[in-house]
């Protein structure tokens, strides 16, 4: 148990690449919420805050100074989703910890995530091979090195989810589709709004908070993804109740 009460009170905790800048980014205009001005604290995912049995929550409470009547405060960071210490360090913080994740069609999201490496200069592999050669690249990467390149590691959702609740009851968790927050703008953000518990969202400008173009993906790149995460989608299903069916579609080019 934390030594000072949380403040913190939900995380947009995945996925990396599902548009959790622009949720975090719209939240912060409502009058009810806190979000912190720095995006991807990444706390709950660092070793080294969590070397003793007692962490220190200083550094992280820095972050949220201001936030003292606001209904709900939080802080986006994606990795939480998918780091596997970081559940277990949520819940001894805060058992009633609200977690938003934003899922995207697992394809697109990996190829989003190449696309960012290569621009940042940190990849340099085709995409078909560093796809394919993805576990053995993490295996022999240096430590700092470990969290990049997971292109599909990350989009296996379901392995996350079903880690996140053993932790968290389903109640505590709302799972949105990347595309609602962007075609379906002002009932998603309701929706969000309904699930911390403020009063509903006032008039809010749909804009693009952050997107790049590129290239779509090649159709036999498309198709190989649609290999790897087909079992993944039927599971997904399942589990959330979801429609997956637009995600085996690759959008046609412009779209």
């Amino acid at each position: 148990m934390p030594e000072v009460p949380p403040r913190v009170t939900f995380l947009i905790a995945g996925t990396q690449k599902g548009g959790t800048t622009a949720l975090a980014q719209f939240l912060a205009q409502h009058p009810q919420i806190f979000i912190s001005r720095r995006k991807e604290l990444h706390f709950f995912d660092t070793d080294k805050y969590f070397r003793t049995s007692t962490p220190d929550y200083a550094w992280y409470h820095q972050h949220f100074e201001g936030s003292e009547g606001y209904r709900a405060v939080g802080e986006a960071t994606p990795i939480y989703m998918y780091w596997p210490a970081a559940a277990p360090r949520i819940k001894a913080y805060n058992p009633a910890m609200k977690l938003i994740m934003l899922l995207r069609n697992p394809a697109e999201r990996a190829y989003s995530d190449y696309i960012m490496e290569r621009r940042r200069g940190f990849e340099y592999w085709p995409f078909r091979w560093a796809v394919r050669f993805e576990r053995v690249r993490s295996m022999l990467s240096p430590p700092t090195w470990r969290r990049l390149h997971l292109y599909t590691s990350r989009g296996f959702y379901s392995q996350q989810i079903k880690r996140l609740l053993q932790f968290f009851p389903r109640e505590q968790m709302l799972f949105l589709k990347t595309e609602e927050l962007r075609e379906e703008h002002e009932r998603t953000l309701q929706r969000v709004c309904a699930f911390l518990g403020v009063d509903p969202f006032p008039a809010c400008k749909q804009e693009i908070v952050f997107s790049h173009e590129y290239d779509p993906m090649p159709p036999a790149d498309w198709a190989l993804l649609q290999r790897i995460f087909a079992r993944e989608l039927d599971e997904l299903e399942r589990l959330l109740g979801w429609d997956c069916s637009a995600w085996r579609r690759q959008p046609s080019p412009g779209a």
